[in-house]
């Protein structure tokens, strides 16, 4: 059995909505899904739960959340972070605008027009810093855009990852974090959430860090060049979803019986697939994706499925206009990812014995502007299948599919084998 696994970004709408960017796209890879494949729909990480990208990237490859470590070491995993557990707690960073003053967040993501070589160039300064007199130390580093892993050590003390997210747009919950939809924005200071010395201690160099960095941030020539360019500093770093062990999950091969590879391009998805045992292709980034991006995931996405059982690829591009409300540029980025990706892979897969199997790992409608609970289209597409002649691949159609409704994400993998092997 071959399967090549092939998760859109955010592309599912809600099944409340009239227009989703699935119905409005010009989608004939997709829509022979819903005509010669097998459909349906699945709760990403259970009824009722709007899951963060993470958790929900696990859960459709079919791990649970207990096994969640926190985003912050699922992403130093994705760069090649080696956590030292006990002595370093890790979080995921974003550069933001804050004004210093009052500590209003005037924008979560500096505007999302910071180059990666405006923001590997803010982030030498402060890469690495000594705190707590040097008995304790920051390291940052930048991932892609706005995006940044940041580890706190001590060379004495241990310390806690049950510590409150500073970034006020997430509530934590344990090691989740979940997205809210109205909060206060101005930054908070790093509380614990345990009564233990550790996690007292893990916020005050939280807090050092964030006071020091800041000044040196506010300052640098970039932030300078930017503002006279009228474009917004990026002076402040938000830090959320603390983690201090390492991901343990069991291997893929072991869970499924399938040898498996991934396509991927952000740390958080390098990171699952590292932990899950998938041999990870690592490509640039290309958010949205252009033709030589997905011209270049389809070459790849071929040369892979001859080596092994199950390719995961992971497509950017749908998400960030379902957060921006923009529903028609995220109806265009999918027909581009239908037509220069997806519809060449079916033809290729019609001649042969590859499934080929779409989904998004979470819902992101235009209308919500993040994330929902909404249950997700998924098809299935083999040549031996006896199709559901849906019309239209869309959130209502898939639902009314032969596969139905499916419970949860980590149930996919299995139920996708039971479909193709009859």
């Amino acid at each position: 059995m071959k399967v090549v696994y092939v998760v859109l970004d955010g592309a599912a709408g809600s099944i409340q909505e009239k227009e989703t960017a699935y119905l409005i796209a010009n989608t004939p890879g997709l829509d022979m899904i819903a005509n010669k494949g097998r459909n349906g729909c699945f709760y990403p990480i259970g009824e009722g739960k709007a899951p963060e990208s993470d958790v929900a990237v696990m859960s459709i490859l079919g791990y649970p959340e207990h096994l969640y470590p926190g985003r912050g070491p699922i992403e130093a995993l994705g760069i090649g972070y080696e956590l030292v557990e006990g002595r370093e707690v890790v979080f995921r960073g974003n550069l933001a605008t804050v004004d210093l003053s009052t500590r209003r967040i005037i924008d979560r993501r500096v505007g999302r027009n910071l180059s990666d070589e405006e923001a590997k160039k803010l982030m030498e300064p402060i890469s690495f810093m000594l705190l707590d007199n040097g008995n304790a130390y920051a390291r940052v580093f930048h991932t892609v855009g706005y995006r940044a892993v940041v580890v706190l050590g001590s060379y004495t003390k241990k310390l806690s990852p049950r510590v409150s997210n500073v970034d006020p747009a997430y509530r934590r919950e344990g090691l989740f974090s979940v997205a809210l939809d109205k909060y206060s924005p101005y930054v908070s200071g790093c509380e614990p959430l345990e009564d233990s010395s550790e996690a007292r201690y893990t916020c005050e160099l939280v807090n050092e860090f964030l006071e020091k960095s800041s000044r040196i941030l506010e300052s640098h020539e970039i932030n300078k060049k930017r503002e006279a360019e009228g474009k917004l500093k990026a002076n402040f770093i938000l830090l959320r979803d603390a983690g201090g062990s390492k991901p343990s999950f069991p291997s893929f091969v072991s869970k499924h019986g399938l040898r498996g590879a991934s396509i991927v391009d952000m740390p958080v998805e390098i990171g699952i697939s590292r932990a899950c045992g998938l041999d990870a292709y690592v490509l640039s980034p290309s958010n949205p994706p252009t033709e030589q991006a997905l011209a270049e995931r389809l070459g790849l996405t071929l040369r892979l499925i001859d080596k092994y059982d199950f390719v995961y690829i992971h497509i950017k591009g749908p998400d960030e206009p379902g957060h921006d409300g923009d529903c028609a540029k995220k109806a265009r980025i999918i027909e581009k990812i239908d037509e220069m990706y997806l519809q060449p892979l079916l033809m290729h897969a019609s001649g042969g014995e590859i499934a080929v199997v779409v989904l998004s790992d979470h819902a992101t409608p235009c209308s919500a502007k993040s994330h929902t609970a909404d249950p997700v289209p998924i098809g299935i597409y083999h040549k031996d299948l006896n199709g559901d002649m849906l019309g239209k691949f869309g959130e209502n159609s898939c639902c009314k599919g032969s596969l139905g409704l499916i419970p949860h994400g980590t149930l996919l993998i299995e139920t996708i084998k039971k479909v193709i092997t009859g």
